[in-house]
This record gives C-alpha cells, structure tokens and sequence, in this order.
C-alpha cells in the first residue's frame, strides 16, 4: 500500500495547520491567557481540550467513516443534510470566513488607519486573492504548507521569543472572575469560539485531495495520511496556544482589562518591539486569517459543488467569497455577538456526533445514534436561544450553568438506544 512520504506527510500537516490556524486561533489564546493570569494552565487544559483535541478527534473521525455525509447519515439522511449544511454555512459565509478578513484588518488599522471605506476596500482585495488561490484546492499544499504557514510559525516564534527575551512581568496576573472558580470548564466553553470542531468535520476532504494529488490513490492510504496529518497539525496548534498563552498571561498583568486577544497582541508587540512590532503582528494576522479563509472556501465550494453538480466550482467559490466579503463589513464585534448562540447551539451536536463514532459498533444499533443525537440537539438548541421558559428549562438540567447541560440528554438517548436494540434481539 503506497503511503505519503515522510517529507509530503509535513507539508500536508502544515496545510491542514494552515487551514485551522486562523483569526480565532490567534486572538482566543492570548485573550485567555490575559483573563486567567495565574490560573493559566488549567484553563490552557480546558482549551486544548475543545480546541485542539475536539477538532483533530473530528478529522479523525470523518476519514475513518469516509466524509461527514456518511458519519451524519449514522442519525437520518435528513439530519445528515441539514446538519452538514449548518455546520458549512457557520465555518463558511456566515461567520468563521467574514471574520477571517474582519480580523486581520483590526490588525492593520493602527498602521494603515479605519474607515468603512478603506475596509471595503481591504476585504475586496482580500477575498479576491483567497479565491484565486482556492481555485485550485488540490494545490493548497504548495501554498499553505510549502509558504505561508512555515512563514506564520517563524513570526509567532519571533513574537515568543522577545517574550522569553525581555518578559513583561515577572509572574501571571489575578485571574477574572471567570476564571477563578472553575478555570479548565470556562477553557473548554472559550474553546468553542475557534469554530475549529465544526471546521475539523469538513478540512478532512480538502486535506484527501492534497493526498491524492502526491500519487496517494488507494481509499485506506488515504485515510491514513489524513489522519497522521491531523495529528501533526495538532501538535503544532498545542505548541503554538501554549506560547500565545504564556504571552497573553504576561501581557494581562501589565496591561489589565484588554478586551480582546487582538489588543492584547498589539499591546504586546508594541511594548517589546515598538513601531515594527505592530508590523509583524499585523504580518502574523493577515498571514493566518488568508491561509484559513482559503481553506474554507475551499471546503465549503467543493461541498456545495457536490451537493449541486450543476454549478461549477469557481462560481460558487466565488459567490462564497463574495457573500463573505459583505458580512465581514459589519465588523469584528457583530461578527463574534452573533456567533456566540449559534455555535453553543450547534457545537455540542457536533461533540457527540464526534465521540460516538469513536464508540465501536454503535451504527450497528439503529436507534442509538437518532436518539443521542436527537435529545443532544433538543437541549443545545433550547438553552442557546432566547426562547423563554424552554430555554430556562434546559439551562436547569445538570450542568446547564456551566454550559454542558447537553450531557444528561445524550447519555440518555444513548442508554435508551442500547436498551431498545437489545430488546429487538430478544
């Protein structure tokens, strides 16, 4: 069985790095690491746990069961359909790409100035090249993987060393209050605004293609080359939060009350490396913010394009990149405001759709996976939003105010769906 050689394997790990490592990815670890200051590590295990273990477990996940359409068929083919599309349009022109570009021009107002106009004209600029560079997904390797993310990590290591080289504080700060109870839960809740469990069902694609374009053709190959990809490209992630992290707990001490991981990167750059400081995080941003935007278009074209095989990929390339361009003019805040209910309403059906497949044999049991998921969805999507008296009632359940309230109802409609196959046997 022909494998991906030890060299194709790194740039093909890059890539899928490059393709989670976007504007969420930069400004959620520094931002926790400023709110928990002594507190750090804990809620960093919390993180790691939603942000980098969910993510890899979901590319993982849909290589072994051959796309997200077969392992969402697991529940009904109905669901499959609703809920890939779902999951398409937040990592697509809804939210995770418009912030791609929102973000990284936050980065170069203090160098370049604001305006809605010169940020029309940015996001027209920006989007224009990421569609030209996914106009070619089964090159994404050569770009992201070969250039642009070994570019990326250089910056960042640059940014970590001036902090190992001229540290701001001599310790971690007071943790806010939300971070001073219960640290590695409020980790794992923060951890959901990368978006990168709902992004890891869908990269799994992209990430095959690449692989086959290097000569890798045979269907198990293939999934083991997606699936070591994903474990670099998670040790990468880990490695870098941690040091965004560190930053972040040093730049909260000094400068406290920073409201976004965006502030507390300029703070920081600018402090160590003043003027030219703001250059390289801004460099940073746009680098990281472009490589994910281009991996989602690529994503979210190439399944719309399998789900219409009338329209021709460019166009709806196009018309993704387009729609996201205009939504990234509402802004960074209103852009993050909405993402907020609609990812805590679809992020714990993705969770369990992710860990039942790591359940061996569970799609033999034909009522486990309808149910599980069935009663997850009923809770998640009550508690998220602003339905009343339901979404108290949710919110009641067991660990309904630390945000898992999920978790009762899946683990009934998963002993429920046993007890109902074992008494079909009988």
């Amino acid at each position: 069985m022909q494998k991906l050689s030890g060299k194709n394997l790194l740039l093909v790990g890059f890539t899928l790095f490059s393709m989670f490592f976007g504007a969420g990815n930069l400004i959620f670890p520094p931002h926790l690491g400023a709110q928990a200051g002594v507190n750090l590590w804990p809620a960093f295990a919390g993180l790691a746990v939603s942000a980098v273990g969910l993510p890899i477990a979901g590319v993982v996940a849909v290589a072994r069961a051959g796309g997200l359409d077969k392992l969402a068929g697991r529940v009904h083919p109905v669901f499959a359909m609703v809920f890939t599309i779902l999951v398409y349009l937040s990592i697509g022109p809804c939210l995770a790409i418009p912030r791609t570009a929102s973000t990284s021009f936050q980065m170069l107002v203090p160098l370049i100035g604001g305006g809605t106009g010169l940020q029309l004209a940015y996001s027209v600029l920006f989007f224009t090249a990421a569609f030209l560079v996914a106009l070619r997904p089964e090159k994404l390797t050569d770009w992201l993987g070969r250039i642009l993310c070994p570019c990326l990590i250089v910056l960042i290591v640059v940014l970590f060393a001036g902090c190992l080289i001229h540290p701001l504080a001599a310790h971690y700060g007071t943790p806010s209050a939300e971070y001073a109870a219960l640290p590695a839960v409020q980790g794992i809740l923060y951890g959901y605004q990368t978006m990168d469990t709902l992004a890891g069902l869908n990269f799994g694609a992209v990430i095959a293609l690449n692989i086959r374009a290097r000569g890798v053709t045979e269907s198990r190959a293939v999934e083991g080359g997606t699936i070591r990809a994903g474990f670099i490209a998670g040790g990468l992630m880990l490695v870098v939060y941690a040091m965004l992290g560190h930053a972040g707990a040093e730049t909260g001490t000094v400068y406290p009350g920073l409201a976004t991981g965006a502030e507390v990167l300029t703070a920081l750059a600018q402090q160590l490396f003043g003027r030219a400081g703001l250059v390289l995080i801004a460099a940073i941003f746009v680098i990281a913010c472009f490589n994910t935007c281009v991996g989602l278009i690529a994503c979210v074209g190439q399944y719309f394009h399998q789900l219409l095989p009338r329209i021709p990929y460019p166009a709806l390339a196009a018309f993704f990149a387009v729609a996201s361009m205009l939504v990234s003019n509402l802004g960074l805040a209103a852009i993050i405001r909405l993402s907020t209910p609609v990812l805590n309403a679809i992020y714990p059906a993705a969770i369990v759709l992710i860990l039942l497949s790591f359940m061996p044999g569970l799609e033999k049991h034909r009522a486990v996976y309808p149910l599980c998921m069935g009663l997850t969805a009923l809770q998640s999507i009550a508690a998220a939003l602003p339905l009343g008296a339901v979404s108290a009632a949710a919110n009641a359940l067991p660990l309904g105010s630390m945000g898992f309230g999920w978790v009762l109802p899946a683990a009934v409609g998963l002993a429920a769906g046993l007890l109902l196959n074992k008494s079909d046997l009988q």
